[in-house]
């Protein structure tokens, strides 16, 4: 029978680390561990089989971590996270449910209603809290100002107070185009599957887009490997060609680490101990280096940040009054002879992933020039991408992509012609359209 005077800790599937902070100070005697795999979540959009094979691995393979620790685990198949806490409670008659502050405002709205108990959020390296006093002091809220203000707080890339080689932004040097020489990018390993990978196969909807391939990283092991492979392989180049695009290459010298990172599986803090340590020990460049701490320790943040700070009603801005339908060319249901395009809907069709020039300069840019609805942008990258959160893709497609919300986040929409596509990409060579011509059946979009 279970013991009714033990809490629950009630785990999201974004929060898969025992470092969280609703299991700081607990042992495996003192409390119980509930997951809920919801069918409401699961059937709720059209996801690639990629993303939701990854997220409901990784909670079930979470949930054996915790059980091989000595934890009593109720990983919950329910019909919606509120069945779930709900027959979780019938069942243990608990009298204390506690969850860390979760990634969703639908989420923390959810928490409310049912009377759980929160603890902070520490997943991140900028609380909430933070965020609103940083931007209280602020006339506008740009990126730049706030990755400084971390870096100080921080301590990191820093010389005492001065920033690392003298500079705070290094993106001169990584705005290289795409190499002619044929060069090998990095490989990374894919990982095998095991029983609990099939089950979940087994029992999950079809998705769209190529089947999992064990590419990756479904528990903490597997994601400190892909981050160890990263550091020693790809690190060094990452920054100079980090906007650059190929038809044959994917992924370039990404880390693919922003899948691990946003369910938790590692920690911000850690990944930039690596990499500022990979620097100093003479193994990466300082461009590199400063290039991926730029987009941990600035972009993320600051995106969580200002969703936090302008939801709800932020998802539904929409300043442009663009209302034209995801084209069929982005869902696959449809071939395109544009180029680039074509290429990015291959490679996010194979990997449930593109780096984020082809979101932002591709996908993005094609969406705010055409007049793609913002809503509809946001949950088709939502379900098509395997690193997709609410609070990572409301402020990336409102703000940064499509200018949605009218300059409160942007200072400029980031529109542009072909020049840029075929500067920085191997696209256009092969492509119907011009882009050094502005008009007729042939020019460049």
């Amino acid at each position: 029978m279970s013991d009714t005077t033990k809490p629950t800790i009630w785990i999201f599937g974004d929060q898969l680390n025992q470092n969280i902070a609703s299991l700081e100070g607990r042992s495996p005697e003192d409390c119980r561990v509930l997951l809920v795999e919801s069918q409401q979540k699961i059937l709720s959009k059209p996801w690639h089989a990629q993303r939701q094979h990854l997220i409901v691995s990784a909670m079930s393979h979470f949930a054996e971590e915790l059980r091989a620790e000595g934890y009593e685990v109720d990983y919950r198949h329910a019909a919606s996270m509120r069945e779930g806490l709900e027959i979780h409670r019938e069942e243990t008659s608990v009298t204390e449910v506690v969850a860390m502050e979760p990634n969703s405002w639908t989420a923390s709205q959810l928490l409310d209603e049912l009377g759980v108990q929160r603890v902070p959020n520490n997943q991140f390296l900028c609380s909430s809290e933070d965020f609103v006093r940083w931007s209280q002091s602020r006339k506008s809220l740009r990126m730049e100002d706030f990755y400084r203000w971390q870096r100080k707080r921080h301590e990191i890339l820093m010389d005492g107070t001065e920033p690392l080689a003298g500079r705070w932004n290094f993106d001169a040097e990584n705005r290289k185009p795409p190499p002619k020489d044929g060069r090998s990018w990095p490989h990374i390993e894919k990982f095998q599957r095991d029983e609990i990978d099939r089950s979940v196969i087994a029992r999950l909807p079809d998705g769209w887009g190529a089947p999992p391939d064990g590419t990756w990283p479904i528990n903490r092991s597997q994601a400190l490997q892909r981050l160890s492979e990263f550091v020693d392989h790809g690190l060094a180049e990452f920054g100079a060609y980090e906007d650059a695009m190929l038809e044959d290459e994917w992924k370039l010298s990404h880390s693919c680490l922003s899948s691990s990172l946003n369910l938790g599986l590692l920690h911000p803090a850690e990944v930039l101990a690596v990499v500022e340590d990979a620097y100093r020990e003479g193994k990466a460049p300082i461009n590199s280096v400063e290039g991926l701490i730029r987009q941990i320790l600035g972009w993320r943040e600051y995106i969580r940040g200002l969703y936090w700070l302008w939801m709800p009603s932020y998802a539904q801005s929409n300043a442009l009054e663009a209302h034209y339908p995801v084209p069929p060319a982005f869902l696959g249901t449809a071939d395109t002879e544009m180029k680039c395009v074509q290429t990015a809907v291959d490679h996010l069709t194979e990997h449930g992933y593109t780096h984020h020039i082809e979101r932002l300069m591709v996908f993005g840019n094609l969406a705010l020039t055409a007049g793609i609805e913002p809503q509809a942008m946001m949950n088709w990258m939502w379900s098509s991408y395997v690193d997709a959160a609410e609070w990572v893709m409301v402020p990336n497609v409102i703000g940064m992509a499509l200018y949605a919300d009218g300059g409160a986040m942007s200072s400029k929409p980031y529109a542009s012609g072909g020049a840029y596509i075929n500067r920085m990409s191997d696209s256009c060579r092969n492509c119907m359209f011009n882009p050094k011509k502005r008009v007729g059946d042939d020019a460049g979009p």
